[in-house]
């Protein structure tokens, strides 16, 4: 299996979400709770015009069969890439195995794993891509 590059566009996307990411970063610094992020995060490309989505339930389906649970999906930006949001002392392997499995079953390619609580925003940014 090859590597396939993301476009010009996911890549721009991709720059303007990181900028966004910084700028929350910027003005709260670390040390707040996930959805207060979550909120600031959402804030900022409602200002510049780019579509997203909170809180996005993503149906379980095993053996064919849609399961009484949903995961929950912190952000999707313009329907393109997944933003999953952390407040936590450090990033565990299970994180970016989350963010992975949601990338997958939404068949996405993009994806970015966030801490928020670091002294600097640019230690807590994960891109994924698929």
């Amino acid at each position: 299996m090859s590597f396939i590059p993301l476009t010009t566009a996911e890549e721009v996307l991709a720059s303007k979400i990181v900028n966004c990411i910084y700028q929350v970063h910027k003005t709260l610094g670390p040390g707040l709770l996930e959805s207060i992020y979550e909120v600031c995060l959402c804030h900022e490309p409602e200002k510049n015009n780019i579509q997203f989505q909170r809180q996005v339930s993503l149906p379980v389906i095993y053996d064919n069969i849609k399961l009484d649970a949903a995961l929950r999906l912190d952000v999707i930006i313009e329907d393109t890439v997944i933003c999953e949001i952390k407040a936590v002392e450090e990033l565990a392997p299970v994180h970016q195995a989350q963010l992975l499995s949601y990338l997958k079953l939404t068949k996405k390619r993009l994806g970015f794993l966030v801490n928020f609580n670091v002294p600097v925003i640019k230690q807590g940014i994960k891109r994924v891509i698929l």
